[in-house]
């Protein structure tokens, strides 16, 4: 990231503990967004929505069942994230700000690259990159692909 977006979101975090919590630790937090991700990832991927209910909004889980019935079976697959999977964790963007009856509310977006034996297809459409990893030697190969995903 760039030296300003580094600072600001130190600002942020400076905020949120003078503000909303005195011990609030990223690196507490990443390790806590990487278990909410790996078991919400395998729920999306398993079609298993209603037990989202508790972990996501009612607007969020709606949007959630419109776009997980859209998705190929292959596709729904790549969505699950093992927790020994995950490569590599990184926070985005770290916003405060206020709802329309003045109550606080922090978000943070995390970044998550992760390792997936989905069947996805070598080319994809657009600007998407996939990205192949092979495991083993001629005999055992294993192909992973390494996916990345966003969870606010």
């Amino acid at each position: 990231t760039s030296p300003f977006a580094w600072l600001r979101t130190r600002f942020y975090y400076l905020l949120i503990r003078l503000y909303f919590d005195q011990e609030f630790s990223i690196e507490e937090f990443t390790r806590g967004a990487k278990q909410a991700f790996s078991v919400v990832s395998k729920l999306l991927s398993q079609r298993k929505l209603d037990l989202l209910e508790e972990l996501v909004s009612a607007e969020v889980l709606q949007v959630l069942k419109e776009k997980i019935s859209l998705l190929p079976d292959s596709h729904r697959d790549a969505l699950a994230a093992d927790i020994d999977a995950i490569m590599y964790t990184t926070e985005g963007d770290v916003r405060i700000y206020y709802d329309d009856d003045g109550i606080k509310f922090v978000s943070i977006l995390m970044c998550f690259w992760y390792l997936n034996g989905a069947n996805l297809p070598d080319e994809v459409p657009g600007e998407a990159k996939v990205f192949q990893i092979v495991f083993g030697d001629e005999n055992t190969k294993e192909k992973k692909h390494l996916l990345t995903a966003n969870y606010e």
